[in-house]
């Protein structure tokens, strides 16, 4: 898998309820998400067309779960893509609600 051009970068929009993923100045992809109380339901992944290919799903997905981590919340997998990636890395068990 070819590594993304820049080294991406993933944010929290609150404001649309989704973790963002960029490459350079692009919106490459984004974790949709609802809030209940200190739970992310974590309820769709999308990397746009021009984006696939750089395993860039993977680290939004990774560093939206270390984010919530460091704020003591939780996530409920809803996306199946979170649930398989979930499935694959223990090292997140402790963050399932």
């Amino acid at each position: 898998m070819p590594n993304p051009p820049v080294d991406p970068v993933v944010t929290d929009n609150p404001a649309q309820e989704r973790f963002e993923i960029h490459v350079g100045a692009s919106l490459a992809g984004i974790e949709e998400y609802t809030v209940d109380g200190n739970v992310y339901s974590f309820n769709h992944t999308e990397i746009y067309p021009q984006h696939e290919g750089f395993g860039l799903a993977a680290i939004l997905v990774s560093r939206a779960l270390d984010d919530l981590r460091s704020r003591g919340a939780k996530v409920r997998p809803v996306c199946p893509y979170v649930v398989k990636f979930l499935g694959k890395h223990p090292e997140y068990q402790d963050l399932i609600s």
